[in-house]
Protein backbone atom coordinates (compact mmCIF):
# COMPACT_ATOMS: atom_id res chain seq x y z
CA UNK A 1 0.00 0.00 0.00
CA UNK A 2 1.45 2.99 -1.08
CA UNK A 3 0.61 6.85 -1.50
CA UNK A 4 0.13 6.46 -5.25
CA UNK A 5 -1.55 3.80 -5.48
CA UNK A 6 -4.63 5.55 -3.04
CA UNK A 7 -4.40 8.47 -5.49
CA UNK A 8 -4.56 7.06 -8.61
CA UNK A 9 -7.41 5.35 -6.80
CA UNK A 10 -9.06 8.16 -5.79
CA UNK A 11 -8.99 9.43 -9.39
CA UNK A 12 -10.61 6.69 -10.65
CA UNK A 13 -13.69 7.04 -7.83
CA UNK A 14 -14.17 10.79 -8.80
CA UNK A 15 -12.09 13.00 -6.95
CA UNK A 16 -9.90 15.74 -8.19
CA UNK A 17 -7.29 16.23 -5.80
CA UNK A 18 -5.14 13.73 -3.24
CA UNK A 19 -2.45 14.06 -1.24
CA UNK A 20 -1.53 12.59 2.51
CA UNK A 21 -0.41 14.62 5.53
CA UNK A 22 1.15 13.37 8.76
CA UNK A 23 -1.13 12.57 11.96
CA UNK A 24 1.54 14.94 13.90
CA UNK A 25 1.30 18.24 16.36
CA UNK A 26 1.08 20.68 13.18
CA UNK A 27 1.26 23.64 14.27
CA UNK A 28 -2.14 25.61 12.54
CA UNK A 29 -4.20 23.07 14.69
CA UNK A 30 -3.76 24.97 17.80
CA UNK A 31 -5.57 27.91 16.79
CA UNK A 32 -8.71 26.77 16.69
CA UNK A 33 -8.75 27.26 20.23
CA UNK A 34 -7.83 30.68 20.27
CA UNK A 35 -10.14 31.04 17.72
CA UNK A 36 -13.25 29.58 20.28
CA UNK A 37 -12.11 32.03 22.70
CA UNK A 38 -12.12 35.31 20.96
CA UNK A 39 -16.03 34.02 20.28
CA UNK A 40 -15.59 33.90 16.47
CA UNK A 41 -17.54 30.40 16.75
CA UNK A 42 -20.78 32.07 17.60
CA UNK A 43 -23.52 29.23 18.57
CA UNK A 44 -21.68 26.38 17.17
CA UNK A 45 -21.18 25.13 20.19
CA UNK A 46 -20.67 21.76 19.30
CA UNK A 47 -16.87 23.39 18.02
CA UNK A 48 -16.29 23.59 21.94
CA UNK A 49 -17.89 20.17 22.66
CA UNK A 50 -14.77 18.64 20.10
CA UNK A 51 -12.44 21.34 20.43
CA UNK A 52 -10.08 18.47 22.32
CA UNK A 53 -10.49 16.35 19.80
CA UNK A 54 -9.76 18.92 16.71
CA UNK A 55 -6.87 19.43 17.62
CA UNK A 56 -5.04 16.28 17.67
CA UNK A 57 -6.73 13.39 15.01
CA UNK A 58 -4.83 11.08 17.36
CA UNK A 59 -7.36 11.43 19.69
CA UNK A 60 -10.23 10.24 16.81
CA UNK A 61 -8.09 7.17 16.08
CA UNK A 62 -5.01 6.80 18.32
CA UNK A 63 -3.14 4.42 16.04
CA UNK A 64 -3.00 7.41 13.30
CA UNK A 65 -0.01 7.98 11.62
CA UNK A 66 -1.50 9.86 7.96
CA UNK A 67 -4.59 11.67 6.98
CA UNK A 68 -5.51 10.91 3.68
CA UNK A 69 -7.10 14.71 2.27
CA UNK A 70 -9.38 14.56 -0.81
CA UNK A 71 -10.52 17.08 -2.98
CA UNK A 72 -13.84 17.54 -5.65
CA UNK A 73 -14.12 20.48 -7.46
CA UNK A 74 -17.91 21.29 -7.48
CA UNK A 75 -17.55 24.30 -9.56
CA UNK A 76 -20.94 24.66 -11.87
CA UNK A 77 -21.62 26.42 -15.39
CA UNK A 78 -23.43 29.32 -14.00
CA UNK A 79 -22.30 33.07 -13.67
CA UNK A 80 -21.09 34.31 -10.09
CA UNK A 81 -23.25 36.28 -7.84
CA UNK A 82 -21.42 39.32 -8.04
CA UNK A 83 -22.20 39.39 -11.59
CA UNK A 84 -25.58 39.62 -11.58
CA UNK A 85 -26.88 42.82 -11.28
CA UNK A 86 -30.80 41.68 -10.30
CA UNK A 87 -31.62 42.37 -6.64
CA UNK A 88 -34.73 40.17 -6.74
CA UNK A 89 -32.33 37.25 -7.39
CA UNK A 90 -31.81 35.01 -4.91
CA UNK A 91 -28.25 33.69 -4.24
CA UNK A 92 -27.62 30.40 -2.60
CA UNK A 93 -24.21 29.21 -1.91
CA UNK A 94 -22.50 27.10 -5.16
CA UNK A 95 -21.82 24.15 -3.14
CA UNK A 96 -26.18 23.98 -2.20
CA UNK A 97 -26.98 23.89 -5.46
CA UNK A 98 -27.16 20.17 -5.99
CA UNK A 99 -27.50 17.24 -3.82
CA UNK A 100 -25.72 16.86 -0.80
CA UNK A 101 -21.80 16.41 -0.82
CA UNK A 102 -22.05 14.65 2.98
CA UNK A 103 -24.22 11.49 1.09
CA UNK A 104 -22.35 11.73 -2.52
CA UNK A 105 -18.55 12.15 -1.20
CA UNK A 106 -19.10 10.14 1.69
CA UNK A 107 -20.05 6.86 -0.41
CA UNK A 108 -17.27 7.31 -2.55
CA UNK A 109 -14.57 7.69 0.32
CA UNK A 110 -16.01 4.74 2.03
CA UNK A 111 -15.36 2.87 -1.96
CA UNK A 112 -11.68 4.32 -1.34
CA UNK A 113 -11.46 2.97 2.15
CA UNK A 114 -12.73 -0.55 0.93
CA UNK A 115 -10.25 -0.89 -1.38
CA UNK A 116 -7.63 0.43 0.98
CA UNK A 117 -8.56 -2.52 3.51
CA UNK A 118 -9.05 -5.29 0.00
CA UNK A 119 -4.89 -4.24 -1.66
CA UNK A 120 -3.43 -3.97 2.43
CA UNK A 121 -1.28 -6.98 3.00
CA UNK A 122 -1.97 -6.05 7.02
CA UNK A 123 -5.15 -4.69 8.72
CA UNK A 124 -5.15 -1.14 9.64
CA UNK A 125 -7.52 1.28 11.41
CA UNK A 126 -9.13 4.47 9.85
CA UNK A 127 -12.10 6.37 10.20
CA UNK A 128 -13.72 8.65 7.38
CA UNK A 129 -14.99 12.00 7.77
CA UNK A 130 -17.10 14.08 5.19
CA UNK A 131 -17.38 17.62 7.01
CA UNK A 132 -19.16 16.10 9.74
CA UNK A 133 -15.94 14.60 12.41
CA UNK A 134 -13.78 16.53 14.98
CA UNK A 135 -11.27 16.87 12.11
CA UNK A 136 -9.96 20.61 10.48
CA UNK A 137 -9.46 19.66 7.01
CA UNK A 138 -8.08 22.80 6.12
CA UNK A 139 -4.60 22.34 8.11
CA UNK A 140 -4.01 19.11 6.96
CA UNK A 141 -5.12 19.69 2.94
CA UNK A 142 -2.84 22.89 3.43
CA UNK A 143 -0.32 19.91 4.60
CA UNK A 144 -1.20 17.37 2.31
CA UNK A 145 0.06 19.52 -0.48
CA UNK A 146 -3.84 19.91 -1.67
CA UNK A 147 -3.90 23.62 -1.23
CA UNK A 148 -3.33 26.56 0.82
CA UNK A 149 -5.38 28.66 3.55
CA UNK A 150 -6.28 31.92 1.51
CA UNK A 151 -6.77 35.49 3.35
CA UNK A 152 -10.68 34.28 2.93
CA UNK A 153 -10.16 31.09 5.08
CA UNK A 154 -10.99 28.57 2.05
CA UNK A 155 -8.17 26.40 0.87
CA UNK A 156 -7.31 26.95 -2.75
CA UNK A 157 -5.62 24.67 -5.33
CA UNK A 158 -3.52 26.89 -8.02
CA UNK A 159 -5.20 24.50 -10.58
CA UNK A 160 -8.39 24.20 -9.96
CA UNK A 161 -9.21 27.46 -7.34
CA UNK A 162 -11.26 27.03 -4.22
CA UNK A 163 -14.75 25.67 -5.23
CA UNK A 164 -13.60 22.13 -3.59
CA UNK A 165 -15.06 19.62 -0.92
CA UNK A 166 -12.47 18.39 1.24
CA UNK A 167 -12.65 14.85 3.12
CA UNK A 168 -9.80 13.07 5.10
CA UNK A 169 -9.20 9.77 6.40
CA UNK A 170 -7.42 9.32 9.42
CA UNK A 171 -5.26 5.62 9.14
CA UNK A 172 -2.84 3.91 10.86
CA UNK A 173 -1.15 3.43 7.45
CA UNK A 174 2.59 4.89 7.65
CA UNK A 175 2.02 6.15 3.92
CA UNK A 176 4.47 8.55 2.34
CA UNK A 177 3.65 12.15 2.67
CA UNK A 178 3.46 15.15 0.92
CA UNK A 179 5.12 18.37 1.02
CA UNK A 180 2.53 21.14 2.28
CA UNK A 181 1.43 23.97 0.02
CA UNK A 182 2.65 26.93 -0.34
CA UNK A 183 1.05 30.14 0.28
CA UNK A 184 0.44 31.97 -3.19
CA UNK A 185 -1.97 34.33 -2.01
CA UNK A 186 0.43 37.55 -2.43
CA UNK A 187 -0.49 40.94 -1.03
CA UNK A 188 -3.40 40.51 -2.59
CA UNK A 189 -6.49 41.39 -0.27
CA UNK A 190 -9.56 41.61 -2.74
CA UNK A 191 -11.83 39.06 -0.19
CA UNK A 192 -11.24 40.87 2.47
CA UNK A 193 -12.09 44.45 0.99
CA UNK A 194 -15.12 42.70 -0.90
CA UNK A 195 -16.90 40.92 2.70
CA UNK A 196 -20.54 42.60 2.73
CA UNK A 197 -20.12 42.49 6.86
CA UNK A 198 -16.33 42.63 7.40
CA UNK A 199 -16.54 39.42 8.79
CA UNK A 200 -12.62 38.53 7.67
CA UNK A 201 -11.08 40.57 10.42
CA UNK A 202 -7.68 39.44 9.68
CA UNK A 203 -5.97 37.43 6.90
CA UNK A 204 -6.91 33.69 7.27
CA UNK A 205 -9.24 34.48 10.58
CA UNK A 206 -12.92 34.69 10.10
CA UNK A 207 -15.54 36.07 12.84
CA UNK A 208 -18.43 33.62 12.04
CA UNK A 209 -20.81 35.58 13.98
CA UNK A 210 -20.32 38.11 10.96
CA UNK A 211 -20.38 35.93 8.37
CA UNK A 212 -22.90 35.73 5.53
CA UNK A 213 -22.86 32.07 5.79
CA UNK A 214 -23.17 31.81 9.49
CA UNK A 215 -25.98 34.30 9.53
CA UNK A 216 -28.20 32.43 6.50
CA UNK A 217 -27.24 28.63 7.99
CA UNK A 218 -26.21 28.18 11.52
CA UNK A 219 -27.94 31.03 13.40
CA UNK A 220 -31.23 30.14 14.77
CA UNK A 221 -32.79 33.47 16.07
CA UNK A 222 -33.37 36.31 13.82
CA UNK A 223 -30.74 38.04 11.66
CA UNK A 224 -29.35 41.07 13.73
CA UNK A 225 -30.53 44.04 12.77
CA UNK A 226 -26.85 45.18 12.18
CA UNK A 227 -25.89 42.38 9.65
CA UNK A 228 -29.59 42.56 7.93
CA UNK A 229 -28.88 44.95 4.99
CA UNK A 230 -25.85 43.50 4.40
CA UNK A 231 -26.99 40.11 3.91
CA UNK A 232 -28.40 41.54 0.47
CA UNK A 233 -30.25 38.94 -1.25
CA UNK A 234 -28.29 35.98 -0.13
CA UNK A 235 -30.58 33.16 1.00
CA UNK A 236 -28.26 30.29 1.72
CA UNK A 237 -24.69 30.98 2.61
CA UNK A 238 -22.35 33.49 0.45
CA UNK A 239 -19.58 33.22 -2.31
CA UNK A 240 -18.45 36.38 -2.68
CA UNK A 241 -14.49 35.95 -0.58
CA UNK A 242 -14.47 33.16 -3.56
CA UNK A 243 -15.98 34.95 -6.52
CA UNK A 244 -13.72 37.62 -5.88
CA UNK A 245 -10.36 35.75 -5.74
CA UNK A 246 -7.77 35.70 -8.76
CA UNK A 247 -7.47 31.97 -8.33
CA UNK A 248 -10.98 31.05 -9.40
CA UNK A 249 -11.10 33.68 -11.88
CA UNK A 250 -11.13 31.12 -14.89
CA UNK A 251 -11.82 27.83 -12.34
CA UNK A 252 -12.23 24.70 -14.31
CA UNK A 253 -15.97 23.68 -14.30
CA UNK A 254 -17.32 19.95 -12.75
CA UNK A 255 -19.52 17.96 -15.11
CA UNK A 256 -20.72 16.00 -12.31
CA UNK A 257 -24.57 15.52 -12.33
CA UNK A 258 -24.11 15.46 -8.21
CA UNK A 259 -23.12 19.59 -8.63
CA UNK A 260 -25.32 20.68 -11.08
CA UNK A 261 -28.04 23.12 -9.69
CA UNK A 262 -31.27 22.00 -8.46
CA UNK A 263 -34.20 23.44 -10.95
CA UNK A 264 -35.84 25.09 -7.28
CA UNK A 265 -32.71 26.66 -7.00
CA UNK A 266 -31.22 27.29 -10.66
CA UNK A 267 -31.30 31.24 -10.90
CA UNK A 268 -34.52 31.55 -9.04
CA UNK A 269 -35.63 34.81 -7.87
CA UNK A 270 -36.63 36.04 -4.40
CA UNK A 271 -40.74 36.31 -5.00
CA UNK A 272 -40.86 32.47 -6.37
CA UNK A 273 -39.04 30.92 -3.53
CA UNK A 274 -41.62 33.18 -0.74
CA UNK A 275 -44.70 32.60 -2.99
CA UNK A 276 -44.00 28.49 -2.86
CA UNK A 277 -45.50 26.10 -0.56
CA UNK A 278 -43.97 24.31 2.40
CA UNK A 279 -44.23 21.43 0.77
CA UNK A 280 -42.69 22.37 -2.07
CA UNK A 281 -39.61 23.68 -0.07
CA UNK A 282 -39.65 20.44 1.67
CA UNK A 283 -39.40 18.52 -1.58
CA UNK A 284 -37.21 20.53 -2.71
CA UNK A 285 -34.83 20.21 0.38
CA UNK A 286 -34.91 16.40 0.40
CA UNK A 287 -31.37 15.03 -0.67
CA UNK A 288 -29.48 18.70 -0.22
CA UNK A 289 -27.23 20.69 1.86
CA UNK A 290 -30.35 23.03 2.85
CA UNK A 291 -31.66 20.82 4.88
CA UNK A 292 -29.36 22.53 7.87
CA UNK A 293 -31.44 25.80 7.69
CA UNK A 294 -34.95 23.77 7.06
CA UNK A 295 -38.04 25.30 5.65
CA UNK A 296 -38.25 27.86 8.21
CA UNK A 297 -34.85 29.25 8.66
CA UNK A 298 -35.32 29.52 4.66
CA UNK A 299 -38.30 31.58 4.76
CA UNK A 300 -36.57 33.44 7.29
CA UNK A 301 -33.70 34.46 5.06
CA UNK A 302 -36.13 35.13 2.12
CA UNK A 303 -37.55 37.28 4.20
CA UNK A 304 -34.81 39.82 4.50
CA UNK A 305 -33.72 39.16 1.13
CA UNK A 306 -36.89 40.86 0.25
CA UNK A 307 -37.03 43.60 2.68
CA UNK A 308 -33.46 44.34 0.88
CA UNK A 309 -34.53 44.35 -2.27
CA UNK A 310 -37.00 47.41 -1.92
CA UNK A 311 -34.58 48.89 -0.09
CA UNK A 312 -32.94 52.36 -1.12
CA UNK A 313 -29.17 53.39 -0.62
CA UNK A 314 -29.02 54.41 2.37
CA UNK A 315 -31.81 53.08 3.99
CA UNK A 316 -32.36 50.81 7.63
CA UNK A 317 -34.96 47.74 8.09
CA UNK A 318 -37.74 48.35 9.45
CA UNK A 319 -39.58 46.40 11.91
CA UNK A 320 -38.67 42.88 11.33
CA UNK A 321 -42.23 41.30 9.72
CA UNK A 322 -44.03 38.67 12.08
CA UNK A 323 -43.30 35.51 9.77
CA UNK A 324 -39.20 36.52 9.88
CA UNK A 325 -39.32 36.27 13.58
CA UNK A 326 -40.67 32.88 14.19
Amino acid sequence: MISSDIKAKAGELGFDLCGVAPASDLPELAFLREWLDRGYGGTMTYLHRSAAKRADVRRVVPTAQTVIITGTLYNTDRPYSTECSDRGRAHIARYAWGDDYHDVIGARMEALLAWMREQSPEPFEARAYVDTGPVQERVYAQHAGVGWIGKNTCVINPEIGSWIFLAAIICSLPLEVDAPALDQCGTCTLCIEACPTQAIVAPGVLDATRCISYLTIELRAAIPDEHRAAVGSHVYGCDICQEVCPWNAAAPRSADPAWQPRAAWDRVDLLTLAQRQDDELTHALRGSPMTRTRVQGLRRNVAVALENAVLQPGETHGQTSTEERR
